[in-house]
């Protein structure tokens, strides 16, 4: 009785934060069993050199992304699939557990929770064990929208009080990490191109929240 009441008041006190910084978050939980529970531990041993009894990350890194298509419905189901789909060749040799983010954001800019940002998700190489990921409907032929840039300067900003954020980049700008002591990959040849979010939207964002001095670079 003692630990639901406590994990009650957990949720209370996020939500008046998160509401107390104008943010309206909307909880979808995806589905994390023990199967991906069992791989995403798997994961931060193999792939971060990280042996814990938990799924969980401390956050000190936020990167957008956006999904290159879909609707929040569709990605959602996707990212609520344990196992990679075949197709995924790259990614599937490296473990089959399923990618996803902590957050997905829609075009009309509403916040969408699909995880505890301290849980562990598969969505940037080399930084998964202290990134939290950040999803947006878009892609290249269809441009982020101003709602979107707003949301996640909130979401950031709400993120940055909560945990000890000193890092926002976008997704195509996790490669300037490789060689600094917060990459960890155990595999030097994993590593995939990336251009999303684009950087005329982390431009925007950024001088959103350009009081909180995030750095991108280590």
């Amino acid at each position: 009785m003692k630990k639901v009441i406590f994990l009650l008041f957990l949720f209370v006190l996020n939500f008046s934060s998160a509401q107390n910084s104008g943010l309206k978050i909307v909880e979808k939980p995806i589905n994390y069993s023990p199967e991906r529970i069992r791989l995403s531990l798997e994961y931060l041993k193999d792939h971060h050199g990280l042996i814990q009894k938990t799924p969980t990350i401390v956050p000190k890194m936020i990167v957008l992304h956006y999904t290159a298509g879909g609707t929040v419905e569709s990605n959602f189901k996707y990212f609520n699939n344990t196992h990679l789909e075949s197709a995924r060749n790259t990614l599937k040799k490296q473990s089959t557990l399923n990618v996803s983010s902590q957050y997905i954001i829609d075009r009309d800019g509403t916040v969408y929770q699909l995880m505890e940002p301290n849980q562990f998700a598969r969505h940037t190489i080399g930084l998964n064990y202290c990134a939290i990921g950040v999803e947006n409907i878009g892609s290249k032929s269809q441009p982020l929208t101003d709602k979107q840039v707003e949301a996640n300067a909130q979401l950031v900003r709400y993120l940055t009080q909560k945990y000890k954020i000193e890092y926002l980049i976008g997704h195509s700008e996790y490669g300037v990490f490789r060689n600094s002591k917060l990459w960890k990959e155990s595999d030097p040849k994993y590593f995939t191109g990336k251009e999303d979010p684009g950087k005329d939207f982390m431009n925007k964002v950024r001088q959103k929240v350009s009081d909180l001095k995030l750095k991108d670079k280590p």
